[in-house]
């Protein structure tokens, strides 16, 4: 203490000691103050609904889906199935006619589409072309390039048939182009060049409901007749060399299966409601 006293700011402190002890502090009205508190006027407090923030996102996201699906639309790629039993007619953007038989699928792109005319066929389909810009048909064996015409393109497992009915194609296949024109063919299996006979027919058979072949080994018959008539053929009997040139109705499977029948010396006995076993006449005597 007396070295604190011997300090210069002891004086300082010594008043702050004086003054301090002259205040007196007002008396705690606690009535007074919850009346100020109760009666002061409320600020109304902003609330936002959880049921309109749920549609708020839930609208987002459909106009999100909604982008994506006519993005998709405009720049994806658009398919056509035909499946088995059954055909599929439908126009492409610039109006060209495509109708596809049983058991055919095609791919293409609608974005541009006037510009690039171009498809992916895997099966079998006649094309009434719109005039326009170069037309063109890829299947996994060849391409068919066309301007303004009529023609059938079909790719079955390794046979590659293009038939001309109006105007002319080229046909590309293993890189060897071919030009024909209106009523020829041409025929390409396993590499190897099929002779077809010219036609004066104006469109392919099977949209008449008439299966048409022309040097087909039994095995490439029997899958045309499942997709034409939805069934599965069940072949029990040694596979024949016979080619098979000809043509088999197709609005009656008892009719088409007789013909068959009688070509290769068979029988077809129904097992199921869409099956037939196929055996050799021989087998069953």
């Amino acid at each position: 203490m007396a070295a604190f006293k011997a300090e210069p700011d002891f004086a300082v402190f010594e008043k702050i000691k004086h003054y301090s002890a002259a205040l007196e502090t007002p008396a705690l009205e606690e009535q007074k103050m919850l009346s100020a508190i109760v009666s002061k006027p409320k600020t109304p407090v902003k609330t936002v609904s959880l049921y309109q923030h749920w549609v708020f996102r839930v609208a987002a996201v459909v106009v999100l889906v909604l982008g994506f699906f006519f993005t998709f639309q405009i720049f994806g790629t658009a398919t056509e199935i035909a499946e088995n039993g059954q055909q599929n007619r439908f126009s492409l953007p610039d109006n060209s006619e495509v109708v596809m038989n049983a058991g055919s699928e095609i791919e293409y792109k609608k974005w541009n589409w006037s510009n690039n005319r171009k498809l992916t066929l895997n099966g079998e389909a006649y094309f009434k072309v719109a005039k326009g810009q170069k037309f063109e048909v890829n299947t996994s064996l060849g391409k068919v390039t066309v301007l303004g015409t009529q023609f059938n393109v079909k790719q079955r497992g390794e046979r590659f048939e293009v038939h001309c009915y109006e105007g002319k194609v080229k046909v590309t296949y293993q890189d060897k182009e071919t030009i024909i024109t209106k009523g020829m063919s041409i025929a390409f299996k396993n590499g190897q060049s099929l002779t077809i006979p010219q036609t004066t027919i104006e469109s392919p058979q099977w949209l008449n409901n008439e299966m048409v072949f022309y040097q087909e080994d039994l095995k490439s018959v029997v899958g045309e007749f499942e997709r034409h008539f939805d069934v599965t053929l069940e072949l029990k009997t040694k596979a024949s060399p016979q080619l098979f040139t000809g043509t088999i109705p197709a609005n009656d499977i008892d009719v088409a299966l007789q013909v068959l029948s009688a070509s290769y010396h068979l029988k077809a006995s129904k097992v199921g409601k869409n099956k037939y076993i196929v055996t050799a006449v021989d087998a069953q005597q």
